[in-house]
């Protein structure tokens, strides 16, 4: 069973920067596509950054250029540099990984409030 868990989220200051981290465990995480997605109070989940077991990454327009997502195969993690935040960035920031199978799992979630 695959389990990721996510840390890092928390509160920051308009124009600061956050680094989001995700533990995979129970699965093989060298051959699993991983991403980010986030959800804020009344909107759907949105795709925020992904990357390829090959370490192709792919940004939502509204994010490119902030933020970074990168994987370490050897510690199982992937994580989520978050520069130049603004409070349209506020949401729950959720892990998530795709297998050689195409089976999904979802960390619980991370709050991340942009706010002054």
């Amino acid at each position: 069973q695959v389990q990721l868990v996510e840390s890092g989220g928390g509160l920051v200051q308009p124009g600061g920067s956050l680094i989001l981290s995700c533990a995979a465990s129970g699965g093989d995480f060298r051959r699993s596509d991983m991403a980010w997605y986030r959800q804020a109070p009344g909107k759907q989940r949105e795709l925020v950054a992904s990357i390829s077991m090959t370490t192709r990454t792919a940004y939502a327009g509204s994010v490119k250029g902030r933020f970074t997502i990168s994987r370490d195969n050897a510690k199982n993690t992937v994580s989520l540099k978050m520069n130049n935040l603004n409070p349209e960035d506020t949401a729950v920031y959720y892990c998530n990984g795709k297998d050689f199978f195409n089976t999904e799992y979802w960390g619980q979630g991370t709050q991340v409030t942009v706010s002054s």
